[in-house]
């Protein structure tokens, strides 16, 4: 499972026209599962995106998870967009291929398992809606931008 998380101020996901979903301060979190992804691969990267320390502390250095952006208990937003083009493999020429995506279907079982999983673990979770064209809008914080990838 690869995922692109990205500080934000705020952010939101438009489908035809309508926000579908959007947070103020927190992760707005791409997603792409791969093929041979599992339940275990999904909770190991909620996980990890929950704990990442990468929120500032009154320093201003990294000491803080979005579940405590403040450093006192205040959880930020969580904002889940399933992407597969981030599996997109561009090594063997200018077109690139998504054969390490997860098929559709299984894409969207384990988006929806992790989305499932998120609403159980943090209080603020947006998502966008699999398999549509969407516009995303985001100010990034930092910027921050952080590449994680996972495997079985």
């Amino acid at each position: 499972m690869m995922a692109l998380l990205q500080r934000v101020r705020c952010a939101r996901v438009e489908v035809a026209g309508q926000v579908i979903g959007a947070i103020d301060a927190g992760l707005l979190v791409l997603l792409c599962a791969e093929r041979g992804d599992t339940a275990a691969v999904c909770d190991r990267m909620l996980a990890k995106i929950l704990k990442l320390r990468i929120f500032n502390d009154a320093a201003g250095k990294m000491n803080h998870s979005v579940q405590d952006m403040d450093g006192h208990g205040a959880a930020g937003g969580l904002l889940l967009v399933s992407q597969f083009t981030l599996a997109a493999d561009t090594a063997g020429g200018n077109r690139p291929g998504f054969t390490g995506a997860a098929p559709p279907d299984e894409g969207r079982r384990w988006f929806d398992y992790l989305v499932a999983q998120a609403r159980q673990k943090h209080a603020v979770v947006q998502t966008g809606k699999f398999g549509a064209d969407m516009l995303v809008h985001l100010v990034n914080d930092g910027p921050v931008t952080i590449a994680l990838r996972l495997t079985a």
